[in-house]
Order: C-alpha cells, then structure tokens, then sequence
C-alpha cells in the first residue's frame, strides 16, 4: 500500500471515529468555513491535499524558476524588503518635510502621492481642481514644485515609487529634470512609477486618453527606459486598486496578470525584444485579512507570472520571469469606528506580506480611514515593519510557510481560479476587450457586493464595526489639511507662468503637439517641455487636444 493510501485509511478513520465522537459533544462554529474570497477551507490538511509531491516543477528553489518561493536567491537573509511608507499631502514642501521625517525614522524609500488634480492632469487653478488641491496627496504642477518636494534629498542615494498614472511619463520627465539638476544622471537613478492606466479603467478611474494612446505612453516609456534607464521600473502594475474596488484574490490575479499580459504585448507589438524590458517590470498588491489565503495569493503570483513569460512569451532570461512586487496593506480593511484596531489589522497584513516573499511594504496608518495619516501614526506603520524585520525572525529563513499542506493547497487553488479568469479574459481578446466590455468591473462589483451581504449578515466579523462595537466612537485627533494651501499653490503657479521664458515653452509645446500626432517615442519632447517649465496640465492638455478624452461605458 502505498503512502498516500495509507494517509487516505488513516484519514478515514480519524473523521469517523475521533472527529465523529468530537461532534456530538462539541459542533463546529457557524457559518460555514471559508476565505474571504469564497474558497471552502476544509477541517485538516493532510499530504493528500498538498500540490507540491514534485518539487521541483511546482516550487524549486528561491531566486530559480518559477520563484515560488522567492525571487532573491537568500531573500531576507541579504536584506530586508524596502520599507516605502506612502506620503505626500499639501505642497511639496510640506511633503518634503513629511520625506525627510520618515527617513530619519529609519524608511529605506520614498513613495509619492500625488492629489487627484495632479493624477488626472490638471493644474492647481483649473476649475476642475477646486477644493482637492493638496487634499490625497501632494500638489505638483512643474518642474519647480517637483525640486521642492526633494529638496536636501540625493536621488542617486534613494528609491522613489511615484504612484501616477495616466501622466506617469510627465512625472517622470520632471524626476529626470530634477536630478539632471543635482547632478546625478538618469542612468543612476532607482525607483518605480505606476504608469499602469489599464487598472484605472477598470477599478480606480483617474485616467485620461483612451485605452490606444495611453498603451502608447507606456510602451514608448519602456523603449526610453531600457535604453536610458536600466535601473528603473518601468511600470508597476497594480492589483491593489482592483482589490480595494470589492475583488476576490484571484479576480485581483488573474485582473492583474492579464493586464501584464496586455502591456508585454503591446511592448512586443511596438518591437521591443522581451528580455530587454521584461526584467523591469513590477507588480503591486494588496495584502488583505485572510492570512493564510494572502500569503498563498503571493507565491501563487509569483508562479503563474513565471510560467507566462516563460511559456506564452518565450523569454530566455530567467530574469524577465521574476515577479518582483510592492505590497500595502488593505486600505478597505481599515475602519473608522475603534481606529486604534487598525494597528492590529495592519500588522497581521504586513507580516503576510513578508512570509509571502515582497520587496517592499507599505504599511497604513491607524487613522486613515479618518484622514491622510498624523506624523504619530505614520511613525507607528513604519515601525511596525521594523519590529517584524529586527524583532520577529520571520525573515531569518526563506519561505517559512512553505510545506504548510493548507498553504500548499491554497496556492494552488488560487493559481487555479486565477487561470480561468485569464482563459476566459483571452477568449475575449484580452485586457483591453474585457475592459471596454465591462467584464473585469462587473466580476469586481458583484464581488464587492457578496462581501457587503456577508458583513451585513454577520457571517463575516468586522470587529467594531458588526460586532464588539461601542456607543460612542472616541475623540481621535486626526490631520487635517490647511485649506489656504490652494491658494498659496494657484499664486505660486501664476508666478511661474509669468516668470518662465515664453518662447522657449511655445517652442516645446509645439513640438510635443507634433510629436503626439505623428509615432516618434514621446519621452524626449515631455523632457523638453518640463524643462522649458511647463506644467503637468498644459502637457497633458496638448496630449488631450490630439488624442481625446476616454469616456467609461456604462456598466450593469
């Protein structure tokens, strides 16, 4: 008889008589046992349940394919993942100041958040900006704001993650500029932008060109960085946002996968050879409040993005095949009833996020589903990844979790359902199809609203919000942003204006006009144009007069 034989008998045995004697005395919980993303969780698993009988094919060694147990060779036995809190709120040099707090405090890099004007490329004094100036993130409108807001801080010594999209390739323009300015070249510089417009479409909504010409920024930022700038990540390709929008953890998978899958593709299609910009690719997910399911959604990515490259794009270097990622804990999950819970919810995420293999965290705030997060909160989050990184020694060994038969088990179901959504989102011609279809919003809505039901009903808890709830929420003393900044940004930006040589800007603004309408890569005409002083919201203003504006469909 063999071994699984054996285990299967012995199994057997132990549910008909121990657990069956058990029961009688003592029932089970209700309701019924499941993840958060609807996956049944069995009582016990055992070898029989466990995908891993060859080793080799379904998990091999770290920093070897298909990386599911990580892509460093020793992970966090060379180092510690980066630790990148998500800042910016105000102006610049509030966020500067905010910046150079954090790396005091011990931060290893930088993450920009810019506020909705800026993301969606207006300038502070359009009328569409009122009132959100300053307000999510930090206001930038030209090259000068952008040399406030690093002011004292080296580029050539710091990682900078730019979470923009629809104007990522303006916000990079105006990084190169700055650093040209300190002295350091663009081939030095280290960091990320999120220039991933596809997930706008679907989950998060601040885009601006259609689905063809935003592809063209993207791919046209891919050329310029592998030939100019091999050190930076080209993109970062976000499932957070289609998670915080209500997804299951393999919609935000599969979603996210195939909205690589669509951006390799367009780079291939523009003559891009894929191990020249492959490798500086980057992902970025959310680590939600399932531990165990978290942790196998991490190396369930990073298997089924290896078989990809490696099998549907035929990359020879091992190196294209890495998924490298950003993870943050879940936004959605925080609450604004009993908010010092959240430090508990937070922590719990990051450390999922660590067993499951990321490069870089970002870890909430306590108050931040009250308001952008206090100086005393975010010194918290940050020292919550310290205590797990020095105090823990969970990063001592690579991929402690490996071997778990319920971990093992939930990585492969995960890949599984992962896999169908993307058959089914190539079946319809891919991301942008599916998109413009309306079928990754409508799986993402009717999952968000399965999660609400479950909520309402009481057969998910939310400690503090459907249960262990108090009369009266507590005073909590939260940042509040200086309404005056608008004004103060709309002066500075007039002065600018008049300040900046005109000539010099009309001669920019026409050659990028004549550079949208023709196929030259646009990245040289936005370097001009930045450095001429123009500002975010007359740059992406020309690119809307030849390319138009994407209206979303309805979606029922």
């Amino acid at each position: 008889m063999s071994g699984n034989d054996d285990t299967e008998k012995a199994l057997k045995q132990w549910e008909e008589g121990t657990v069956s004697k058990t029961l009688t005395k003592f029932p089970e919980r209700e309701p019924k046992f499941e993840t958060i993303s609807g996956v049944p969780v069995k009582r016990l698993y055992t070898p029989l349940d466990s995908g891993c009988q060859d080793y080799q094919r379904s998990l091999g060694f770290p920093g070897e394919f298909p990386f599911t147990r990580g892509v460093q060779t020793t992970m966090y036995r060379g180092r510690f993942w980066t630790m990148r809190q998500y800042s910016g709120y105000g102006t610049a040099r509030e966020t500067n100041r905010r910046f150079r707090f954090l790396l005091e405090q011990g931060q290893t890099g930088l993450s920009v958040a810019f506020d909705l004007p800026t993301q969606v490329g207006y300038d502070s004094d359009h009328p569409m900006a009122q009132g959100e100036v300053g307000k999510v993130g930090v206001a930038i409108n030209s090259i000068a704001d952008m040399e406030v807001l690093f002011d004292s801080i080296p580029l050539d010594k710091v990682s900078t993650s730019m979470t923009i999209n629809a104007p990522a390739a303006v916000l990079l323009a105006m990084y190169i500029a700055v650093a040209e300015k300190q002295g350091v070249q663009m081939d030095k510089l280290r960091g990320t932008i999120q220039n991933d417009i596809l997930k706008e479409y679907v989950a998060r909504g601040t885009y601006i060109y259609p689905p063809k010409s935003s592809m063209r920024l993207i791919t046209d930022t891919f050329k310029f960085c592998s030939e100019k700038m091999p050190l930076w990540n080209t993109i970062s390709i976000s499932g957070y946002h289609i998670r915080e929008a209500g997804s299951t953890a393999a919609q935000e998978l599969a979603f996210t996968l195939a909205n690589g899958i669509a951006y390799v593709e367009a780079a291939v299609k523009a003559g891009l050879d894929i191990d020249s910009f492959a490798s500086r690719l980057s992902f970025f997910f959310g680590s939600h409040s399932d531990f165990f399911e978290e942790i196998a959604k991490f190396r369930a990515a990073r298997r089924l993005w290896a078989k990809i490259m490696k099998e549907r794009f035929k990359a020879k270097d091992d190196e294209s095949c890495k998924m490298r990622f950003h993870t943050q804990t879940a936004g959605c999950t925080l609450t604004a009833q009993q908010p010092d819970n959240n430090v508990v919810r937070v922590t719990l995420q990051a450390l999922q996020a660590v067993l499951g293999g990321t490069q870089s965290l970002h870890t909430n705030s306590r108050d931040e589903a009250l308001s952008l997060p206090t100086e005393q909160s975010v010194q918290i989050a940050l020292r919550t990844q310290q205590i797990i990184a020095h105090e823990t020694g969970v990063g001592d060994t690579i991929d402690p979790i490996a071997g778990s038969y319920y971990v093992e088990s939930l990585t492969d179901e995960t890949e599984r359902r992962a896999e169908e959504y993307i058959q089914k989102i190539d079946l319809m011609g891919g991301a942008i199809a599916a998109i413009e279809a309306g079928f990754m919003q409508r799986e993402i809505q009717d999952s968000a609203y399965e999660y609400q039901k479950r909520v309402d009903a009481r057969k998910r808890i939310v400690v503090g919000v459907n249960m262990f709830t108090e009369k009266e929420d507590r005073e909590f003393d939260y940042l509040r942003v200086n309404p005056d900044l608008e004004k103060e940004q709309v002066v500075q930006l007039k002065r600018l204006r008049e300040k900046r040589d005109h000539g010099l800007w009309k001669e920019a603004m026409r050659s990028l006009r004549v550079a949208a309408q023709g196929e030259v890569n646009l990245m040289p005409f936005i370097i001009s144009a930045v450095k001429a002083f123009a500002t975010v919201g007359e740059i992406c203003g020309v690119l809307r007069q030849v390319w138009g504006e994407y209206k979303a469909p309805d979606i029922m």
